[in-house]
């Protein structure tokens, strides 16, 4: 569920790419399940203890899940990817990976120095090389699930 609408941070004149990397289906699903342990665990003491109990865990797992979902955005001055923010001058080249290669970039081939906004549950990764010569971290991995159009919107630019 991305969203390739302009958030808060950036307005619709400016923004090239925004998207939220919102936990997907199944996530949701898991946040359903604990909270409904809820009830199971407080329905002996009352039946109205359950429901509270399923709706204070439900309230609570949904507010962190969306305060903690990252956004990934590109405006002709900056790029952010989750809490990381950066000059449009020091982006350099960026790639897509997909598959096996993106499982491959974000194990095997990772650098220990690179700044990582990686979701589980989403599979394809750009990889966004830094250029700036006082910071020491030689890439950006995020996840996406519209690769093409943050690299499309992240080459656009230059």
């Amino acid at each position: 569920m991305s969203s390739q609408s302009p958030q808060s941070s950036t307005s619709a004149a400016t923004a090239n790419y925004t998207e939220k990397l919102w936990p997907n289906f199944w996530g949701w699903v898991i946040v359903l399940g604990l909270s409904c342990a809820g009830i199971l665990i407080f329905i002996p003491i009352s039946p109205t203890a359950g429901f509270v109990a399923f709706a204070v865990l439900l309230a609570l797992q949904t507010l962190v899940l969306v305060t903690t979902t990252p956004t990934i955005a590109v405006t002709p001055e900056t790029l952010q990817v989750g809490r990381a923010q950066i000059e449009r001058q020091f982006v350099g080249e960026v790639s897509v990976y997909f598959g096996d290669d993106a499982t491959d970039q974000r194990g095997i081939k990772l650098n220990g120095l690179a700044y990582l906004c990686i979701r589980g549950w989403i599979k394809p990764v750009v990889k966004i090389e830094i250029t700036d010569p006082n910071d020491r971290t030689p890439y950006w991995l995020a996840s996406s699930r519209n690769p093409e159009h943050l690299a499309a919107a992240l080459r656009a630019g230059r």
